[in-house]
């Protein structure tokens, strides 16, 4: 058992538009979330969001602090979500045993000292990916199943984007600090994810995009509206969205990608869009 994590610094929109795609790839995309037995980390300085993953599968695995964050355990100061996109598993907070199946969410208090994951089957470990926020007040651990989401259905076939929004870990339904997490899921021969898109300098938002069939891809387009960029993304990668930047992408199929926000305030609504033909 082991944890692995590595740390990167906000950038000035100016400063990005520099970037090849090599920089671009270095500064925002998280490429592996998943190893067995390992928590891997991804700490932020944009609002200080932690992306991760862990994968158990021959032991539980234990969710340990860092070095960044100075703390004595883990949610010490943070919140944390957990969405589960592998086969069934559990979680255990504090000695409380939660168990999570297939695209559901658990939500985990500040100041939760002991947090370990397990899978049920080691044949189809569970995939538990993790966004962390601090957290200034303890808000009641939950659990959030696909029932207790509040679904929304966007877009069209005509316009290649029609879909499944499903809020989990959001206001509507239960109580957080700070974080957000929901799931997108495509419909069949849509490929089109928030579009018409749009910013929120109010927040920052990271995206995990995963089931693509094979050899299939999602290119992820980010910047501010007038300077955008891309980057091509594989199956179970996320990405780095900074808040001055807009958070959109299309595959050469359809897919699901989670979503998790953190900043200033948790009005869902609060965005402020951007036309398809204002981009750049």
């Amino acid at each position: 058992m082991s944890t692995v994590y590595d740390e990167r610094f906000a950038t000035h929109p100016r400063d990005y538009t520099s970037y090849d795609t090599d920089r671009l790839r270095e500064e925002y995309l998280v490429p592996l979330l998943f190893e067995q037995d390992t928590v891997l980390l991804t700490y932020t300085h944009v609002d200080r969001m932690i992306v991760g993953g862990v994968m158990p599968v021959e032991h539980e695995v234990l969710l340990e602090t860092v070095e960044p964050l100075k703390a004595d355990y883990f949610l010490e100061r943070r919140e944390l979500g957990v969405i589960n996109i592998g086969g069934p598993g559990c979680v255990e907070v504090d000695g409380t045993v939660y168990e999570v199946g297939t695209k559901e969410a658990l939500y985990v208090s500040r100041g939760s000292r002991e947090v370990k994951f397990s899978s049920n089957v080691k044949a189809t470990p569970a995939k538990f990916y993790l966004n962390s926020t601090p957290a200034h007040r303890a808000c009641p651990t939950r659990k959030v199943g696909q029932g207790d989401a509040q679904v929304i259905e966007l877009g069209s076939s005509e316009t290649c984007n029609q879909r499944t929004l499903r809020k989990l870990l959001v206001s509507d339904v239960l109580e957080t600090c700070q974080l957000q997490m929901g799931m997108t899921e495509l419909a069949p021969g849509s490929v089109w994810n928030t579009m018409p898109c749009h910013t929120h300098s109010r927040r920052m938002e990271a995206y995990m995009y995963f089931n693509p069939p094979e050899d299939q891809a999602v290119c992820h387009f980010m910047g501010p509206p007038q300077q955008t960029r891309s980057i091509w993304m594989a199956n179970e990668q996320a990405v780095i969205s900074p808040t001055w930047s807009l958070h959109s992408g299309v595959g050469t199929s359809n897919y699901t990608f989670i979503w998790g926000m953190a900043g200033e305030n948790l009005d869902y609504g609060d965005m402020d869009g951007v036309k398809p033909c204002e981009l750049r």
